[in-house]
């Protein structure tokens, strides 16, 4: 009897560090079975020699306790899964998390369940006396055990996903004379938002969705939490990965203003095709009501070339489409940031700002274009414009340890790496940038990243790659396009990569982080 109650404590041991693993890339995989078997498909196929050596400790510790009866088997048993407790302790300690499990309510309501669900798998592995399972029971098990947690759960967090919607929905109802703004597109939404909050927030009091608070749980949380009777302007960034994501949202929040800013190749792996993108991100404008207003990019060749089935009034923006109601010529890029003339209407209004990149000239634009239809005066624009901060992470220079940085690396996309190089190539001194690559892209990504490290040639003098398999179709681009291979160095980790930047690099040099690799792609 006691060595049956030490075997299960040593197996529900060996079960904390896997259970709080897959419970971490069940979050960052959105809490979709899909997307987080794709992921457990993509690690088997990755890490084939650490998971052969861990089917093997599975395999001889199972063929020992069959083999191995009675006590002297049971002891063993113990022994294997407390070290193998003890190991995966060992290992979580030194591992550093880019996004680290967030202890949501959500989340704990899971590992209520899968603890229940841990200990009767244990109970039932001590009552059909299948000991040799144990290291599986420890080791395995909890990877497979999401799958009947989520299932047990969703019914759970469907209602109370419900009744917090509709009191989002109760409250936007009461606020009648709100103007409500919305913003979509595979880049630059969050950009948008932020310049957008700086402009028309000169003029009314106005509200955004915090940090990437685009989801519905995200934008239910931001209305019932933050937007007073106070806000005369509500401006919800709305994301989407999925055919009927925006159509959902245009549906709960019913924007009069709605905003395109680009359609690229972002999300194709649960999108299916570019097509079905194009079509979910332009329902933005499709949806609007009669009199309502869309600003779209006319820059972008997928959104100029949609046929708009709304008759609702439509505003173009861009720096290269010469027909663009708001145009943005005369661009000037220095070390500290932008300058360009807006043209409209016959009227050319001068703006400075300490944005970097041409995307980010095109989401001033569609934030010119709305504060202006909400009759913000050019002033206060041009104002704004100049004193507005950084955006967080999106072509943000900072100093750090005496180093230049552009930090790029929120989401790198193809579109905004390819403009992140353009800045990068204007800066003096060395020129270097760190990537692990773009994520995401479903069959495309190989030859996007391909594309990627064949424009780094001329824009780079020295290139740091993190993650040798996610990066080798940068690495085969880069020896295309005949760059210097002796400057390219690849790392296992970030820390790693920094570590030989400040090694080898002075305040002269400039650094582009481009793209941050949350931990379910890091490989």
């Amino acid at each position: 009897m006691i060595l049956n109650i030490l075997l299960a404590l040593s197996v529900a041991a060996a079960m904390v560090i896997p259970t709080k693993r897959a419970l971490h890339m069940f979050q960052q995989n959105r809490y979709e079975f899909g997307r987080y078997t794709s992921w457990i498909k993509d690690t088997l196929s990755r890490e084939k020699s650490s998971l052969i050596l861990m089917a093997v400790c599975v395999i001889v510790s199972g063929v020992f306790g069959l083999l191995v009866k009675g006590t002297a088997g049971k002891i063993v048993l113990i022994v294997l899964s407390l070290l193998a407790a003890v190991y995966l302790f060992l290992q979580e300690k030194k591992k550093t998390y880019i996004k680290p499990l967030v202890y949501t309510a959500r989340v704990k309501r899971q590992i209520a369940v899968t603890v229940v669900l841990s200990a009767l798998c244990i109970a039932l592995l001590l009552v059909l006396k299948a000991d040799f399972l144990a290291l599986f029971a420890g080791v395995v098990l909890p990877w497979l055990l999401i799958y009947p947690m989520a299932l047990i759960t969703s019914p759970m967090e469907a209602a109370i996903r419900n009744r917090y919607l509709n009191e989002a929905k109760q409250i936007l109802k009461d606020h009648s004379d709100l103007i409500k703004i919305g913003i979509t597109g595979s880049y630059g939404k969050t950009s948008t938002k932020n310049i957008m909050q700086a402009m028309i927030s000169e003029a009314y009091n106005s509200l955004m969705t915090p940090a990437s608070y685009n989801t519905p749980m995200g934008i239910t949380r931001t209305i019932r939490e933050m937007l007073k009777p106070i806000h005369k302007v509500f401006i919800c960034e709305m994301g989407a990965d999925h055919v009927g994501d925006i159509t959902e949202l245009m549906n709960f929040i019913h924007p009069s203003i709605g905003v395109v800013t680009t359609i690229g190749p972002q999300h194709l792996a649960t999108f299916g095709s570019q097509e079905n993108i194009i079509r979910e991100k332009m329902q933005m404008i499709e949806l609007l009501p009669a009199d309502g207003i869309g600003i779209v990019n006319y820059d972008n060749e997928l959104i100029r070339s949609y046929q708009i089935k709304n008759h609702v009034k439509v505003v173009t923006y861009g720096i290269h489409y010469e027909n663009a109601d708001y145009r943005a010529v005369d661009i000037t890029y220095h070390r500290n940031g932008s300058s360009f003339t807006v043209v409209n209407n016959g009227e050319e209004i001068r703006i400075e700002t300490r944005l970097l990149g041409e995307h980010n000239i095109q989401n001033i634009l569609s934030a010119i274009a709305a504060a202006r239809y909400l009759g913000v005066d050019w002033k206060v624009i041009q104002r704004a414009a100049k004193t507005m901060k950084q955006v967080e992470h999106r072509l943000e220079m900072k100093t750090i340890n005496g180093r230049r940085f552009i930090d790029d690396a929120f989401n790198s996309n193809p579109s905004g790496s390819a403009m992140a190089l353009q800045v990068l190539k204007n800066m003096s001194g060395k020129r270097l940038i760190v990537t692990p690559g773009m994520i995401d892209l479903g069959k495309a990504q190989d030859e996007i990243n391909r594309e990627f490290g064949k424009k780094m040639k001329g824009c780079a003098d020295i290139v740091i790659l993190v993650g040798k398999s996610q990066t080798k179709p940068i690495y085969e681009g880069l020896e295309e396009s005949g760059f210097d291979m002796n400057q390219v160095f690849v790392f296992d980790t970030v820390k790693e990569a920094l570590a030989y930047v400040y090694m080898t690099t002075d305040g002269e040099d400039t650094i582009l982080l481009e793209n941050d690799l949350p931990d379910a792609f890091n490989h």
